[in-house]
């Protein structure tokens, strides 16, 4: 399915426009794994920091005395990560897949992924975010598969 622009031509799409095919549907499914994900990961320090820090570690800033100084920015980055998952769950649910929910999905991933090794590695964060490092790169490992399946099954299509 694609959605009507504002000026009423058909949006593109990834995967052919007749009927579900094998790239749509694993895009879809993809959609749902990381949209879930994301959700539990970014929802889990709004809803307890006190559990997401007795995994993940206190958060304290240097620079500001008292428990929560670095409070606000774990809670940016869960709302930031619950609003993406939204969007990556909206899509699936719609069997939508536009090439903007695979650029909002992979970008993500990427981002996160280059954010948790490098502040590991700083020993600025705790070695278990490299969990969500290996879970990042899964996700970007089946999204290029599905990216580069979709594009074979376009280019065969038209054919």
């Amino acid at each position: 399915m694609a959605f009507p622009s504002l000026a009423g031509a058909e949006r593109a799409t990834i995967g052919p426009r007749s009927g579900p095919s094998a790239s749509a549907t694993l895009f879809t499914a993809l959609l749902w794994v990381q949209g879930l994900y994301y959700l539990v990961t970014g929802a889990w320090p709004l809803v307890s920091i006190e559990t997401f820090q007795m995994v993940t570690g206190p958060k304290t800033d240097h620079l500001v005395t008292g428990r929560e100084a670095d409070h606000w920015l774990v809670m940016t980055v869960g709302v930031l990560i619950t609003a993406s998952a939204v969007a990556l769950l909206v899509a699936a649910w719609r069997g939508q897949n536009p090439p903007e929910i695979a650029v909002l999905a992979v970008a993500s991933a990427l981002g996160l992924t280059a954010i948790d090794v490098i502040y590991v590695a700083r020993q600025v964060i705790a070695p278990i975010y490299l969990v969500d490092a290996a879970a990042e790169v899964v996700l970007i490992a089946a999204w290029a598969f599905v990216l580069v399946r979709g594009v074979r099954a376009g280019r065969a299509e038209r054919v």
